[in-house]
């Protein structure tokens, strides 16, 4: 069954498009909810029409995807949770709570659905999550999950790393240190048994 899609359908067409579709799914989904008609000579003679109307209503979503992106990009979301041993999660912080917070902060309608994390989060830490508001535009949210009664200090974080990293290097030496040492003690022995 060829259809003339009135609308844009996700893994079909845009607007304007004439698409093959079975016949079940025409019948019973497409043209109930008016995405689409029958691809006869009179609606093919509309094609061109249609087209440049979803050109024109895709470049202004895309205007208004941009700009919400651009409100929300970089901003970071803290959830209080239950933690038992090894940080993990009592419940999971999911797409819906995500979408939530988005929603209250910057009073817009964000869809679940447009948040890209693949499975619910269920362990302390932060995480960069992506934000796919249409196929070309996309929002880097960071959602930080801290334990009950703790606060978030966003500079807690980065000392954290810095002292690790510190740690690290001096661990590093330490071992490198140890084993300069260690070689010198086996050379001394090899030249007294030489000897």
């Amino acid at each position: 069954m060829k259809v003339l899609l009135l609308q844009d359908v996700d893994n079909l067409g845009l607007a304007g498009d004439v698409a093959k579709v079975a016949p079940g799914y025409g019948r019973n989904y497409l043209l109930p909810q008016g995405m689409a008609v029958l691809a006869t000579k009179s609606a093919l003679k509309q094609a061109e029409a249609i087209r440049k109307a979803g050109e024109l209503r895709r470049a202004q979503e895309k205007e208004d995807a941009l700009a919400i992106a651009n409100q929300i990009n970089g901003t970071v979301f803290v959830f209080e949770r239950r933690a038992g041993e090894r940080d993990k999660l009592y419940g999971s912080v999911t797409v819906g709570d995500i979408a939530t917070a988005i929603n209250e902060k910057f009073g817009l309608d964000i869809h679940k659905r447009k948040i890209a994390l693949p499975e619910p989060i269920r362990t302390l830490g932060e995480y960069a999550i992506a934000v796919k508001l249409m196929v070309e535009v996309t929002a880097h949210v960071k959602a930080v999950v801290i334990n009950e009664g703790e606060t978030y200090d966003p500079n807690a974080a980065a000392k954290a790393k810095a002292e690790a990293a510190e740690a690290e290097e001096a661990e590093a030496a330490e071992a490198a240190e140890a084993e300069a040492t260690d070689a010198a003690e086996a050379t001394e022995e090899v030249a007294e048994v030489a000897e």
